[in-house]
């Protein structure tokens, strides 16, 4: 099994949030042993960004990194674990909201795809770039 990093290099559907973690010097980060749960947005995720908004991050990476790392959650919490929980902290340090009553929604993201198992934890892909607040 592949690590996080290499999974999101993998699928093509993630060149945005590979580079952004790139720019930001998260990959050995993430590549690291964790375990890590990765709510990872895809490309159309960033693209539903305002027009500019992604290069203006990549030229500001302490706020790149910050809301990368609000996409991020020490331990593997796999979709039966969040439903349990209903609110996690980012390694950011703010809160994320979980609810699973209607469908399976990350604060204003719905998970188009859960429970992607990497050799240090787990993604789950939204279609969103959630921020803090």
């Amino acid at each position: 099994m592949a690590d996080i990093v290499d999974i999101a290099v993998g699928a093509g559907s993630f060149q945005t949030l590979v580079t952004a973690v790139q720019v930001a010097g998260l990959v050995d980060v993430l590549k690291s042993p964790g375990p890590f749960t990765v709510f990872a947005p895809n490309d159309a995720a960033f693209a539903k960004l305002p027009p500019g908004t992604v290069q203006t991050l990549v030229q500001n990476v302490p706020q790149l990194t910050r809301i990368l790392t609000f996409h991020v959650v020490s331990g593997k919490l796999m979709k039966a674990d969040l439903e349990q929980l209903g609110v996690v902290t980012s390694i950011e340090g703010s809160p994320i909201r979980v609810n699973t009553e209607d469908g399976f929604e990350v604060k204003n993201a719905t998970v188009v795809a859960a429970d992607i198992e990497a050799d240090n934890g787990v993604i789950h892909i939204i279609d969103n770039v959630i921020l803090m607040g």
